[in-house]
């Protein structure tokens, strides 16, 4: 039990720390990894827990899709947009079981989180 508190707190304090771009390159890491624990799930026929990860990375999108400023540009608008196309995918994933849709929302997912790797490491 220790040891999941320092981890929580080990966590929270990288959260609270992070700058915003670092934040952003979380968000991306924890929606590719639900996705991906998704498509497991769903190619082991354990619908429940995929829907349950599936959920848990539509909120990350949801939140990238909220995070962003419309005021910065129309960079944001063609984000929004990509971002709900990401989502619309995993809506339909998770609707559908089908991990066709899933993988093409996983492969944009990855290339984001990637993108923003780039952008973090070199600032």
């Amino acid at each position: 039990m220790m040891s999941m508190n320092a981890y929580q707190n080990y966590r929270r304090t990288q959260v609270t720390t992070a700058s915003q771009g670092e934040l952003l390159l979380m968000l991306f890491e924890g929606a590719i990894k639900f996705a991906q624990q998704a498509r497991l799930l769903i190619e082991e026929r354990d619908f429940a827990l995929a829907n349950t990860k599936l959920q848990r990375t539509q909120d990350i999108v949801n939140e990238l899709m909220a995070s962003l400023n419309f005021d910065s540009g129309p960079l944001a608008q063609d984000l929004y947009r990509l971002y709900a196309y990401i989502h619309e995918r995993l809506v339909e994933a998770n609707t559908k079981k089908d991990t066709a849709q899933l993988d093409e929302a996983l492969q944009l997912l990855v290339e984001f989180r990637d993108t923003w790797r780039q952008v973090v490491h070199s600032a």
